[in-house]
């Protein structure tokens, strides 16, 4: 596995999302099996496993911790802080909390799940309105004097709240979704990441499933998969939005590619400190995903991709509005 730069961590060039084994694309997959999918992940060379106390709540790292704790050492642990959760009970108050203090009983509480001394990686996951920024960087500075926390990242966050941020204690990585389906970030969010040196982990690289070509009109989601609630995966927008498919599968078949393979192979080619963390609960799937580290796309293939993408317009917001409110703060 090639390995890639996070403002100074080092990790392989693809992670793994761990949030699809616990919760929001339906029903929690087998914990056994799960586990044994995490330890096939750093046998094939990935390093980068990404959860957050929010999936489950608290199930995913309590997974996570169980998967990883044989390999403690050889693997980087992201979770994620930031949402109003009971950490007794594990109800949502459905808004956030950034509070110094609620910071620091939440990083003490994923140690304990996560069956380890120190967190890697520490993302705020989504920006606090009622907590100035500064403070959520000067409690993560304490928790990195405790060598509690190693690095630090924001999570859907804005460039006015990042440069904020990095000025009180460095910000190792931003995680926020792109792909083929979702470029928003190309603007202003990479070149601010390129400025200050910090890294990009794109979350939802494969659109949430949408870029594989395994989905289209007809597909029928399970009744809890997040997928019902998001307009880009309205029955109407999916059959717009395959015109994106057929271009990605167009240059996958001439280059002897899945479309899978070719949607990471194109985020690893836009910027060298860019780490992709698709997620899975299927061993076939997890395979297919890190042979796009193999995959070189050549300038023809990537400007077919860019002609091709100018003339299609992706049909459908990203998120609910309640939940692109939270972005972008």
């Amino acid at each position: 596995m090639k390995t890639r730069t996070l403002g100074g961590l080092q990790v392989s060039a693809v992670g793994l999302g761990c949030m699809s084994m616990t919760s929001a694309y339906g029903p929690p997959a087998n914990k056994a099996e799960m586990i044994g999918l995490v330890r096939l992940a750093h046998e094939r060379g990935v390093t980068l496993f990404d959860t957050a106390e929010a999936y489950g709540p608290f199930a995913n790292e309590e997974l996570l911790g169980e998967a990883l704790s044989p390999i403690r050492d050889q693997i980087v642990i992201a979770t994620k802080f930031g949402f109003d959760i009971d950490l007794e009970t594990g109800e949502r108050s459905g808004g956030t909390n950034s509070q110094p203090e609620h910071i620091k009983r939440v990083a003490d509480a994923s140690l304990k799940r996560l069956k380890t001394d120190r967190i890697d990686l520490f993302y705020q996951h989504r920006v606090d309105p009622d907590v100035p920024i500064e403070d959520v960087a000067g409690a993560i500075k304490d928790l990195i004097a405790q060598g509690k926390v190693s690095h630090w990242g924001l999570s859907e966050a804005g460039v006015q709240t990042i440069h904020r941020a990095h000025a009180v204690q460095p910000v190792t990585a931003v995680q926020n979704e792109y792909s083929l389906f979702y470029r928003g970030v190309e603007a202003e969010l990479l070149p601010l990441c390129e400025e200050l040196g910090i890294g990009f982990v794109p979350f939802s690289p494969l659109g949430a499933g949408f870029l594989t070509g395994k989905i289209d009109e007809n597909t029928k989601f399970d009744p809890t998969d997040f997928r019902n609630n998001v307009p880009r995966f309205s029955p109407e927008a999916r059959k717009a939005n395959m015109a994106l498919v057929d271009v990605v599968r167009s240059v996958a078949e001439r280059i002897g590619a899945t479309p899978a393979q070719v949607a990471l192979a194109w985020l690893l080619a836009q910027k060298p400190w860019t780490v992709p963390i698709p997620g899975t609960t299927k061993r076939h799937r997890l395979e297919e995903n890190l042979g796009a580290v193999d995959v070189t796309l050549t300038a023809q293939d990537l400007q077919e991709l860019a002609d091709a993408l100018a003339k299609i317009e992706v049909q459908g917001e990203r998120l609910p509005k309640a939940a692109l409110k939270m972005t972008g703060l």
